[in-house]
């Protein structure tokens, strides 16, 4: 691996990089770069060995997501307080709930399924009278 290549990805995304593409190109995917049959008898037709050819010449069509933790960002911002005005927090409040009004099952937290089943529990059977 080269330096470069350290510094985009940590070690652990590196092994699970090519161990994943090792993998598909074990069961028979497509290998992303042209490679002569001297360099794969070179190589011995080693999965593993391709996939890392393959990270080394960039072929690769991978995104990795890191977790960060949520309160760093926080820590390191300056908190700018907005100043609204009471009107214009009148016009988002009518906003919010005209949309909620015209939309009530997206913003429901009830099932329609457990409405039913209590409507149904709170009915007295005609066998109880």
């Amino acid at each position: 691996m080269n330096a470069e290549m350290e510094k985009k990805f940590t070690r652990y995304e590196i092994a699970r990089i090519i161990g994943a593409r090792a993998l598909q190109i074990a069961m028979d995917a497509p290998v992303l770069l042209k490679i002569s049959e001297e360099e794969l008898k070179e190589m011995q037709y080693d999965a593993l060995k391709i996939a890392e050819k393959e990270l080394d010449e960039d072929a690769l069509p991978i995104a990795i997501n890191r977790p960060l933790p949520r309160r760093k960002k926080e820590k390191l911002t300056v908190v700018e307080d907005e100043e609204i005005s009471d009107e214009e927090l009148a016009k988002k409040q009518a906003e919010m709930e005209k949309e909620i009004s015209e939309n009530p099952e997206e913003y429901s937290l009830v099932q329609e399924d457990a409405e039913e089943a209590g409507q149904a529990e709170a009915k007295p059977k005609p066998e109880d009278q």
